[in-house]
């Protein structure tokens, strides 16, 4: 057992192709590249058999994603060579994350499976898992209006959003209805707004999450593939932001998705439209990237975050939360 390297990737990718059926070279490359610069938040073990890599387990440490305060362990990517399935290695693998964990005292480990990865599901199974309380949710990309959300009148004299306005999309739906997005002033994060992002997410959360905030900006300003994140103002003051990432092949995806991280706008711009605007144009800027699915987890007991999602259009996923209790 030992780390996985950078001189791994062409291993890891024809034995993750000869597993799945798919090449996913691009996603391994930018996992290996991640966990040079971010040692503290990737976690990638390989076991050699036989004198070869045989097996993998890639991970990634989570600790402020949708309010959470306590660190966890997030499991993406396993793969056991099929000839060497019946040796324990998968096992082996799990065992030494569960034992990284322990080090570093992360109380769980999660993961999310599609309900019929059946070899995963038995692996899981057999290492102690049990079924999470978190949700996926997803929802087809398109850059029409979201649902119950975007579902009223043409905006009248008198009901203008109370931000200033500036048009970063394509024509609305049709001539009688303005999106959201429309009518907001929406741009793309730069590494000069971590300050205000930090301030609005500590206003929200009530705890100081800069060290994760930060960790989300260092992937998009040096993987610009993997992030897509936003950053609304109202009178010019920054009142919320969404932060994204694109994902082409993490928990097994062969087709491109976004996933949702987090997302926040203050109290003062609350009830305003702004979290719609923010989705929306995360919406058509991904369709311009040719991104299919955009997808995130939020906890079954959030019921108004819930209902947001809901409400623009998501439906539950076929993948499952599963989550590991590290004692």
């Amino acid at each position: 057992m030992r780390y996985l390297n950078p001189a791994d990737l062409d291993a890891v990718s024809q034995l993750d192709a000869a597993l799945t059926g798919h090449p996913r070279r691009a996603y391994f490359e930018r996992r290996l590249s991640a966990a040079l610069r971010q040692t503290k938040h990737h976690v990638q073990f390989g076991v050699e058999a036989e004198g070869r890599l045989a097996g993998y387990v890639m991970a990634r440490r989570l600790e402020g994603e949708f309010g959470r305060t306590q660190p966890s362990l997030q499991l993406e990517a396993i793969g056991v060579d099929s000839k060497l399935q019946t040796k324990g290695l998968g096992r082996a693998l799990l065992g030494e994350l569960e034992a990284y964990a322990k080090r570093h005292e992360i109380p769980e480990i999660r993961t999310m499976v599609h309900w019929r990865d059946h070899s995963v599901l038995r692996l899981l199974d057999r290492a102690g898992y049990s079924v999470g309380r978190s949700l996926m949710i997803e929802c087809p990309v398109h850059r029409g209006s979201l649902g119950d959300l975007e579902r009223r009148s043409p905006a009248a004299p008198g009901n203008e959003r109370p931000w200033r306005e500036r048009d970063y999309s394509a024509p609305a739906a049709n001539d009688y209805e303005a999106l959201a997005r429309d009518v907001s002033d929406i741009r793309s994060m730069s590494l000069a707004d971590l300050p205000q992002v930090a301030s609005i997410d500590r206003r929200i959360s009530g705890h100081n999450r800069e060290a994760y905030i930060h960790g989300l900006f260092d992937e998009a300003m040096n993987d610009s593939a993997v992030r897509v994140s936003l950053i609304a103002r109202a009178d010019d003051v920054p009142a919320g932001f969404i932060m994204a990432r694109t994902d082409f092949g993490s928990f097994g995806r062969s087709e491109p998705a976004a996933v949702i991280d987090t997302l926040g706008v203050t109290p003062d711009a609350g009830h305003k439209g702004m979290g719609t605007a923010l989705l929306s144009q995360l919406f058509a800027n991904l369709q311009a990237l040719l991104v299919e699915k955009v997808e995130t987890v939020v906890a079954y007991n959030d019921l108004g975050l819930l209902n947001f999602f809901y409400r623009a259009g998501f439906v539950p996923s076929q993948r499952l939360a599963f989550i590991k209790r590290i004692g």
